[in-house]
């Protein structure tokens, strides 16, 4: 009797496996060789469920992004404004396990995005998406009078764009510079950003 394969399971098997590597040896070591290696299977098992191994790459970036969604959604549930902007903001840093390799993951594409327009524009895409819900709980901030003095629409575009930029450097400090800044560290620094509004 044929083994019955869950073609599923064995392509989550794989982008697992892909982020593992990613975020244990970077991403330039991140071949379909390693990767498949980690995954306990032949390149002949990857070629079969992707076309290559770009296709893993964003395949694994955007399962990532897809749990992040899913975790974030469960946090910000029954929450608005600055309610659900704080835990939003705090979801994307990385402050525990898991998003330390979530960050550590979506770090490494940033240097291979810039020369890849394929990965560049799933980072933008997934980027846009983030700054659409930040900007829109801003809105619900300020319509609720959470927000201190008047922020015009162009006020609230920076002020989404400072909170973002905010996230990303904090974020890079924390991986870059563990001796200098810690969780605590960039937690204070976010939840100070954001009593200031």
């Amino acid at each position: 009797m044929p083994k019955i394969v869950d073609h599923d399971e064995r392509r989550r098997e794989v982008l697992s496996a892909a982020r593992r590597v990613i975020v244990r040896d970077g991403i330039d070591a991140a071949t379909t060789r390693a990767i498949a290696k980690e995954a306990g299977y032949s390149n002949g098992v990857l070629a079969h469920y992707f076309a290559d191994k770009d296709e893993i790459l964003l395949s694994a970036l955007r399962q990532s992004h897809q749990r992040i969604r899913e975790r974030l959604t469960g946090k910000v549930e029954g929450a608005s404004g600055l309610a659900a902007l704080r835990e939003l903001l705090l979801d994307n840093l990385p402050l525990d396990a898991e998003r330390t390799q979530e960050s550590r993951l979506e770090v490494s594409f940033w240097s291979r995005s810039l020369a890849s327009e394929r990965l560049a524009g799933v980072q933008r895409a997934e980027a846009d998406e983030l700054r659409a819900a930040v900007r829109e709980l801003l809105g619900q901030a300020r319509a609720a009078g959470e927000l201190r003095g008047d922020h015009p629409d162009d006020g609230l575009d920076d002020l989404t764009e400072h909170l973002l930029a905010l996230v990303d450097g904090l974020s890079l400090h924390l991986l870059l510079y563990p001796d200098r800044l810690n969780r605590v560290d960039v937690e204070r620094l976010m939840l100070r950003a954001l009593d200031r509004l």
